[in-house]
């Protein structure tokens, strides 16, 4: 069976492997929870949070990808079961069912808000074990933030 090596020492890989796991894991469930806003968003203002919404899936679902390719790079499988996600997602679910545009945007502003503190905690927590790494998930941070103004605008 191939296995990827890392360049990194085991404990470098394994702190750098942790948050790219929880990356991942916020990321997949915002992208879903994204799309399921998205799907079901009624009210006066429709049309722009629909949108905008769209711009929120994108930017997470980018970002997955960059971030679970650095894991397995390192020798990390990262992990994007529904199951993983589910069991260890820290965001705030949407009710079933249309879903006013304050609620939405409620949210929307509530979840980037968890994603983006826990992602500044993976930025410091990379530092060290591994500025590429940390590079990655500041970019991330970067569009998380962006969004994160852009519905608390909304407000």
């Amino acid at each position: 069976m191939t296995k990827i090596h890392s360049p990194l020492p085991d404990d470098a890989r394994k702190a750098t492997g942790e948050a790219l796991q929880g990356a991942v894991v916020d990321l997949i469930d915002l992208s879903l929870v994204g799309k399921q806003a998205h799907w079901n968003v009624v009210g006066r203002t429709f049309r722009s949070i629909h949108l905008q919404l769209d711009e929120l899936v994108d930017a997470a679902r980018k970002h997955t990808d960059v971030l679970a390719e650095r894991a397995i790079s390192i020798g990390v499988n990262p992990d994007g079961r529904s199951t993983k996600v589910a069991a260890d997602t820290k965001i705030g679910q949407p009710e079933p069912g249309y879903l006013q545009e304050d609620k939405v945007i409620a949210l929307i502003v509530d979840a980037l808000g968890v994603v983006v503190k826990r992602f500044r905690d993976r930025v410091e927590a990379t530092e060290k074990p591994d500025p590429v790494t940390q590079d990655l998930l500041i970019a991330a941070s970067q569009d998380l933030e962006e969004q994160h103004w852009m519905f608390e605008a909304m407000r």
